[in-house]
């Protein structure tokens, strides 16, 4: 099985926000392993399988305040971001919403936003696995 990784891009200030939380680089990446897409962020975590990834996007310009610190959800989609810079990020989008910022699983996600490192790499990656 294969295992592609893909750290997130720390900004000074994102990583002050997100230390006292066990958001480190240590404690954060994306990985794509065998049939599946795996994020961990500090004790957050998401995962589902790769066919479940169904589009992506290139974003950015994020507001600190709306990002820094734990992963943060949009009261308009239920969508979680995963943030540790407000620059750069990939969007995906699910076919199946999946559970991510709270631990019964209830509340379910139709995308998350990730502030890789290289999201075009990761779009890459992700273009390459699916097929």
């Amino acid at each position: 099985m294969t295992t592609t990784r893909f750290d997130f891009a720390f900004a000074p200030a994102y990583r002050v926000a997100a230390l006292p939380l066990g958001i480190t680089p240590r404690t954060t990446s994306v990985r794509l392993a065998g049939e599946g897409l795996e994020v961990r962020f500090g004790p957050w975590s998401l995962r589902t399988p790769l066919a479940n990834v169904t589009g992506w996007e290139e974003t950015g310009g994020f507001a600190f305040l709306k990002t820094a610190g734990p992963p943060h959800l949009s009261f308009s989609d239920r969508g979680i971001t995963f943030a540790t810079n407000g620059d750069a990020a990939l969007c995906l989008r699910f076919a199946t919403p999946v559970p991510g910022i709270e631990p019964t699983g209830r509340l379910r996600h139709p995308g998350a936003t990730l502030t890789v490192a290289d999201p075009a790499a990761l779009a890459a990656a992700l273009d390459a696995a699916r097929g």
